[in-house]
């Protein structure tokens, strides 16, 4: 069982959830993939109030939780604290791969109490991105000059990876300008705009399929003035979070080939290519910043969650598997190369 109220599960509570005025403290236990964030920015960025974030170990007895990032944890898990656990501290679990990205350490259940996660079923939610509302109705949205019809960026391109086959066949029939690592043709986060900005579309192809794993390949492609053709969950997935006629779906199409025939009629009829930007009048989107809005969102949590919790089955509920992980298999040499070697090849 998961001892979550966001999961629908049995949580132990010793009082209401009440707001309180009192500062809280939250410790980074490991700075995330080892960058150091601004721990002021909860009350400047996010209007956050009573919340101090702090990377001082020194104050861990007397924290009211620890923020701990799955990447960074080491094997069994050997990098957390030591110290016996104060009884008022709660420990944070964030994560925003997806689980076939996700190294499934030993020993983390019933070690974590809160989960923050791109999910929305996490005691936690901070997605990549937000679509929010205008404070009023825009003019119609004018996009940028276009001298590309499809562009891709990527580094991690892996041919067993759907998204590959996608690309292949897609390219077959209209052309599509690449770049990124994967294709010897690194980008700069100036560059990155730039290349957006200049094309009709954008394969915002996810590395992996899961129940809300959208990322900033989207969000980006839509801030930017582009057309996103996403690749991952379902459309009704996708509709949750972005207005359906801002993005073109794969799966909308019977195949590769009709999919390149529709963006060849978009991109040689402009009136029908702008309505992907009408939704641009009453909406704009906004990108996550990572991790400022992760811990900053965590102590807001804390500060008005009292109740206690405790995660029992992070396994069954994260990568579906069921009871603790099996040792001696998650020992086997070749299994931790290939998970490392996965890893590894990851894109942002």
């Amino acid at each position: 069982m998961y001892d979550s109220s966001s999961f629908n599960c049995f949580v132990r509570s010793i009082g209401p959830i009440r707001s309180e005025k009192k500062e809280v403290l939250i410790l980074i236990w490991l700075w995330p993939f080892n960058k150091s964030f601004d721990l002021e920015a909860c009350k400047s960025q996010f209007n956050i109030e009573s919340c101090r974030l702090t990377a001082d170990r020194d104050l861990y007895d007397k924290a009211d939780a620890v923020l701990v990032h799955h990447r960074d944890i080491i094997w069994y898990p050997s990098n957390l604290p030591t110290s016996p656990r104060p009884p008022h501290q709660k420990w944070i679990w964030m994560n925003l791969e997806s689980p076939s990205n996700t190294q499934p350490i030993p020993h983390l259940d019933n070690l974590f109490n809160v989960s923050l996660s791109y999910r929305q079923d996490a005691d936690i939610t901070v997605p990549y991105g937000w679509v929010v509302p205008t404070h009023q109705e825009l003019n119609n949205f004018i996009p940028p000059m276009k001298d590309k019809m499809i562009c891709w960026i990527v580094s991690n391109f892996q041919f067993y990876h759907k998204r590959a086959h996608i690309y292949q066949e897609l390219q077959r029939y209209v052309e599509i300008h690449t770049f990124g690592a994967a294709f010897d043709q690194p980008v700069s986060e100036e560059s990155y705009q730039e290349i957006l900005s200049s094309c009709k579309f954008y394969l915002s192809f996810e590395n992996s399929e899961h129940n809300d794993y959208i990322t900033e390949k989207l969000y980006n492609a839509l801030q930017l003035g582009t057309v996103p053709v996403v690749l991952g969950p379902s459309r009704q997935n996708y509709e949750r979070f972005v207005p359906r006629d801002a993005f073109i779906h794969v799966n909308d199409f019977p195949s590769v080939r009709a999919l390149a025939k529709y963006l060849l009629l978009l991109s040689r009829h402009e009136t029908l290519y702008r309505r992907y930007f009408n939704w641009r009048r009453h909406f704009e989107v906004k990108i996550s910043s990572f991790p400022a809005k992760h811990a900053c969102y965590s102590c807001d949590f804390i500060r008005r969650h009292k109740e206690y919790q405790v995660l029992t089955n992070l396994y069954q509920w994260y990568w579906g598997m069921n009871g603790e992980l099996d040792e001696p298999w998650f020992r086997s040499k070749d299994h931790v190369r290939h998970v490392h070697q996965n890893l590894n090849q990851i894109d942002s």
